[in-house]
């Protein structure tokens, strides 16, 4: 991701994301169910680093598969990149933590911009306390262990019904999650950057009593008049 397209992304709502999305046709990219722990957090963004799990196999999942130093849920926290958003798919299973705080912790000690699960983390009072945006469904004492096994990591996954594939753009506040291919990230993000200009003077339109007919959508000829002498008044 250019360093220009992170910091403009930072400055926009998932919300006009969404319909920067929906205009080319993208219905489907916001991660469903889930939910930040701290959404009072600066917005995360970063490319996607996936870790996947599948239903745990007795046979194949006890509490020793810990001590591999290859075990893909161990690996994967030291493998996803500085500035990376790890997405987890838990299959929406949040009976059992897809992580815990130790884990989560160590992602942000390494720099990873975020991490995000459709299943639950463990010890999610202390994961809010952490300056590292996380977003899951609801909080999960028991250890994935009991119910998921870790697979792979940095393949394609869905996680709350939306397909990530490695690199795509994630992006999360207050209002949740979204998933920008990686190829149109740089112009969705130039985009919302002019759609946040509109909607930031049309928010300050109406709180001054100006109906929303012609002003949004713009289809009075005066709105696009008086929009470039905000601009140009703001420096925006």
């Amino acid at each position: 991701m250019k360093p220009e397209t992170r910091e403009r992304l930072k400055t926009v709502s998932t919300a006009t994301l969404c319909t920067a999305l929906f205009k080319r046709g993208l219905r489907n990219q916001t991660i469903q169910d889930v939910h930040p722990l701290n959404p009072n957090l600066p917005t995360m963004v970063g490319e996607a680093f996936t870790l996947r799990y599948i239903p745990a196999r007795e046979d194949l999942n006890p509490i020793s598969v810990f001590t591999n130093p290859a075990h893909p849920q161990r690996k994967g926290v030291e493998d996803c990149p500085p500035g990376a958003v790890m997405v987890i798919d838990s299959r929406k299973d949040a009976r059992a933590a897809s992580a815990g705080g130790i884990l989560v912790s160590r992602l942000m000690m390494r720099g990873v911009a975020g991490v995000v699960t459709d299943g639950g983390f463990r010890d999610s009072g202390e994961i809010a306390q952490l300056a590292i945006p996380s977003y899951h469904h609801r909080p999960s004492a028991p250890t994935n262990l009991t119910l998921h096994q870790a697979i792979d990591t940095n393949l394609p996954i869905a996680c709350g019904d939306v397909a990530v594939f490695p690199g795509d753009v994630v992006v999360g506040d207050a209002d949740g999650v979204t998933i920008i291919p990686a190829e149109i990230a740089d112009e969705i993000a130039i985009e919302a950057v002019e759609m946040t200009a509109f909607e930031d003077f049309v928010q300050e339109k109406v709180l001054e009593g100006r109906t929303i007919i012609g002003l949004y959508p713009p289809t009075n000829p005066q709105t696009s008049v008086d929009f470039a002498a905000w601009r140009k008044e703001k420096g925006r």
